[in-house]
């Protein structure tokens, strides 16, 4: 089965602390059914100095559930599912089923 959402895609959190915020997905994990977001679902970690990090707290984006987010409809930014159909070239998209536009190849 094809990925729905896909690394560099724009997506809207659903669910959670950032509810309402939007990002591009910057990694994609697929075992776990997470992803990351960039600025969202933002966590801070005290970090131990090594040979090439300075201590100190630093921030970073903690994985979502891909249930809590959405794609974002590049018409309106407004959430969509996302659906699959084959073209009559025969080359098998990705739409927005909100808008019905297409995304990109699978």
């Amino acid at each position: 089965m094809a990925a729905k959402i896909k690394k560099g895609d724009k997506v809207v959190v659903l669910a959670g602390k950032d509810k309402g915020k939007s990002g591009e997905v910057t990694k994609v994990l697929p075992t776990s059914g997470r992803l990351i977001v960039q600025g969202v679902n933002m966590v801070k970690k005290h970090q131990k100095q090594t040979q090439t990090l300075q201590a100190g707290i630093r921030s970073f984006e903690a994985s979502i559930a891909v249930s809590n987010v959405a794609y974002a409809d590049p018409t309106d930014g407004k959430a969509t599912k996302i659906g699959f159909k084959t073209l009559d070239d025969g080359r098998k998209v990705r739409f927005a089923k909100r808008s019905g536009e297409v995304i990109g190849d699978v």
